[in-house]
């Protein structure tokens, strides 16, 4: 179904020069699109120098926290929890396995499923990542006081 705030005739035709009216007061750096874009950047610049001597990238980061949770878990299902889509998960996987993080056999019960396992490699790296992910998470609330970081998450889970 088409986006009604995309169509072609919903958007103003400005006459030359109208333009700076047309903003009237609109500034990019207040907008919710920029503001996490750029929290996203601050996160993320964290992340990769906190994580760099792990060589994780935050996807396979959250891929691998995940199968050490759940111990087993089919390639499908892992790409759904965490929101990643079927071509990326299978990269990801792919160099997680590599790595000798994850170990993957066929799923007794449906041939055509890969099922997911940690190895010990995988259990001591995920251990380690969680210890500097709660250091990053630390950093990244930091510039907020105590109550506004759970007021934050929560409302943050809820965009989500």
């Amino acid at each position: 179904m088409p986006n009604p705030l995309l169509a072609d005739e919903m958007l103003p035709v400005l006459a030359q020069g109208a333009a700076a009216d047309a903003l009237d007061g609109y500034t990019v750096e207040e907008q919710v699109g920029f503001l996490l874009r750029r929290a996203h950047q601050r996160h993320a610049a964290l992340f990769q120098e906190t994580m760099a001597h792990l060589d994780l990238t935050p996807t396979q980061f959250t891929a691998l926290i995940k199968v050490v949770e759940l111990r087993r878990v089919t390639q499908n299902q892992l790409g759904r929890l965490v929101a990643t889509d079927p071509a990326t998960i299978q990269g990801v996987v792919q160099r997680l396995i590599a790595r000798g993080l994850v170990g993957r056999t066929a799923d007794p019960m449906d041939r055509r499923s890969a099922v997911l396992a940690p190895t010990l490699a995988g259990e001591d790296i995920a251990g380690r990542a969680v210890a500097l992910a709660r250091l990053v998470t630390c950093a990244t609330l930091e510039p907020l006081a105590e109550a506004e970081r759970s007021v934050f998450l929560r409302l943050l889970r809820k965009l989500a």
